[in-house]
């Protein structure tokens, strides 16, 4: 029972659980991403190419008398660019709140009762003097 206990502490732990939730989103943001590139940017931008080169595929796109099919890695590094270019743009708007966050100046301490009671009797026997 007490390897149970210790697992529990374990898979608990709030880097556990940040990390899980983080892969699971990572792998949703990776399929949305993939969607954008098939669907939306590789035939806005490469289908003029692809005319031209009669095929109606990016994946048709291989080296003559080969298996090589650069039309696959064409599609892969687009969806590398359009990753690094999302996760920059969430990462310069994180920073920019930080930066925001340690602007903002720290206000001015409040004194406490004795200091101003002390200021006080300072300034009389200043006054006396």
């Amino acid at each position: 029972m007490a390897i149970t206990k210790e697992f529990k502490e374990f898979a608990m732990r709030g880097n556990v659980v940040d990390l899980a939730v983080a892969v699971v989103i990572g792998a949703a943001f990776g399929k949305i991403v993939s969607s954008m590139v098939d669907d939306i940017i590789t035939p806005a931008i490469l289908t003029p190419a692809l005319k031209a080169a009669h095929l109606t595929n990016l994946s048709e796109l291989v080296i003559p008398g080969t298996a090589i099919k650069y039309g696959n890695f064409l599609s892969q590094v687009i969806s590398f660019i359009i990753v690094a270019i999302a996760l920059f743009i969430i990462v310069k708007a994180i920073n920019m709140t930080k930066k925001k966050e340690e602007a903002a100046p720290a206000p001015e301490p409040v004194p406490t009762k004795e200091e101003v009671l002390l200021t006080e009797i300072r300034d009389i026997l200043a006054k006396q003097q």
